[in-house]
């Protein structure tokens, strides 16, 4: 009996360990970084004109990854009094309570501030001033002002997510060239139909907390031409960087075809009355994007 005693704050103690490290996990947001990273090796690929050395391409994964950790953890703590109202966002760890926002703030600097070393030492000064510019974009700009103040938010506050591509150049290269600016415009325009397609199904969470998004301000129908509008000058860059990038046939097809269905789906949705068509739409853009940058590498890696 004593030894079934003893045992149950040990077990109390680890499940409370294994909670605090799912919180902090969950404050650096994961599902979101693997998508952002996607877009760098690409253009790492597309700069080298073939494969770049392995252990460069895992220096600039981990220290994006540890850049938009930091970002992620420090805009949660920014949000905090918004995310307990949104249905979407009240089991993140502040709104529970697993971690403190001074803790999560601290969690936040720390990974920003071991991302900075770490891209200085193992890739380059530019890589690693481009990373941090770019988490403080997204966190004093983004978080701090654009989100509150205008239904333009998500499309400026989508030059923090475009920066992985450039960062990625910059790694390779050790500068900033038209390419990786291509490669930042087609992020930047793939953000707001995208994300907006998110923002139809909770505008009323987006409603309740305050916050001016485009389908809570302007309405559904707006925000569906909207979405096809970015969606076409989203195609649009996609094709011209066939020639900017001097790719051929492999991204040129993928292009073609992928945006071809983008713009149907987005289409659909603007004749649509309702919004059923809007999580399709969001989804899909997910697979478009991963699509579109893997056919940059496989291009230039089977018939550059």
């Amino acid at each position: 009996m004593r030894s079934e005693a003893s045992a149950q704050p040990a077990e109390a103690a680890r499940r409370s360990v294994r909670q605090t490290v799912r919180a902090y996990v969950a404050l650096a947001k994961p599902r979101i970084i693997w998508l952002l990273l996607v877009t760098t090796v690409p253009a790492m690929v597309l700069a080298e004109r073939g494969w770049p050395s392995t252990w460069l391409i895992l220096a600039t994964l981990i220290g994006g990854t540890l850049a938009a950790g930091g970002a992620n953890a420090i805009n949660q703590v920014a949000d905090r009094d918004i995310d307990e109202l949104m249905r979407r966002t009240s089991a993140r760890p502040l709104p529970r309570g697993n971690v403190t926002p001074s803790r999560a703030l601290v969690f936040g600097l720390a990974l920003g501030a071991v991302s900075a070393i770490w891209l200085s030492l193992t890739v380059n000064l530019l890589a690693a001033g481009l990373a941090i510019g770019a988490l403080g974009f997204y966190v004093l700009v983004y978080s701090y002002y654009l989100k509150r103040s205008t239904t333009q938010n998500i499309v400026l506050g989508g030059a923090a997510g475009a920066a992985p591509p450039v960062i990625g150049w910059a790694a390779v290269t050790g500068q900033v060239g038209i390419e990786p600016l291509f490669l930042f415009l087609i992020v930047f325009y793939w953000t707001p139909p995208h994300f907006w397609a998110l923002a139809l199904v909770f505008s009323d969470d987006y409603e309740r907390a305050g916050v001016p998004m485009l389908p809570v301000v302007r309405g559904e129908a707006e925000t569906k031409r909207q979405i096809v509008l970015y969606t076409l000058m989203l195609i649009g860059l996609t094709l011209a960087f066939t020639l900017v990038g001097g790719l051929s046939l492999i991204y040129f097809l993928t292009a073609v075809g992928g945006g071809a269905a983008f713009l149907y789906l987005a289409v659909r949705l603007a004749r649509s009355d309702g919004i059923e068509d809007a999580m399709p739409l969001f989804h899909y853009s997910i697979a478009y994007l991963v699509l579109l940058f893997a056919s940059v590498a496989v291009d230039e890696l089977v018939l550059g």
